[in-house]
């Protein structure tokens, strides 16, 4: 099983980080099976980081082997989606980038794809209009519209498979919205789909 990650696929989240070029493909980036975090167990801030970043995200589990797989056939390749969060190491990464070096370490370190209940597609009408929100502590921090994203699910999985080839569970975290955050010991915090709790867990 592989985690695939898209970078800056939400306008305004690009805007909030200073990204101001239109990306003509999406940004794609990996997570090893080991940053796999579920079933609400705590969120453990590493010893190596100072500023540990939430990015709330829509997760697609993919159900089919595929490669080369058309954007008009791609909605055949995932059941279900649920709520995540890729936690990001900002410090690591600004370090990592100044140096001019990958930073792959900021993004997929222990437990740092953190994923809710899933929910069947077919319980949905449509994955590309769905909001989804994070709670901190009960206060909403950040949330987001699918219909919002650059690149739409099934045009991400087309352009992955073209490189990649998706197998049974692989996880597919699609960008996160405007509002991203850090977080601290004792925190509380909470996904959702629509109005369904999926995420739940607390930081350590």
């Amino acid at each position: 099983m592989k985690i695939i990650a898209v970078g800056m696929n939400y306008a305004r989240h690009n805007e909030e980080l200073g990204h101001t070029l239109e990306n003509k493909e999406p940004v794609i980036f990996m997570k090893p099976d080991s940053a796999i975090l579920k079933d609400g167990k705590p969120f453990f801030i590493p010893d190596f980081s100072n500023e540990v970043h939430y990015e709330t995200e829509l997760v697609v589990r993919i159900n089919r082997l595929g490669k080369n797989i058309a954007s008009r056939f791609a909605h055949r390749y995932y059941d279900a989606v649920t709520v995540g969060i890729d936690f990001t190491a900002h410090d690591l990464q600004r370090r990592f980038r100044e140096a001019g070096n990958p930073w792959e370490l900021c993004k997929g370190f222990d437990s740092s794809a953190a994923i809710g209940t899933f929910v069947p597609v077919e319980q949905l009408a449509d994955v590309q209009n769905l909001h989804f929100h994070l709670d901190i502590d009960g206060k909403t921090v950040q949330q987001g519209h699918t219909a919002d994203m650059l690149f739409r699910v099934d045009d991400i999985i087309a352009y992955v498979s073209r490189f990649v080839t998706l197998k049974i569970g692989d996880l597919l975290f699609t960008g996160t919205p405007v509002g991203v955050g850090p977080v601290s010991i004792g925190q509380h915090l909470e996904g959702y789909l629509e109005t369904e709790k999926l995420l739940d867990f607390y930081i350590r």
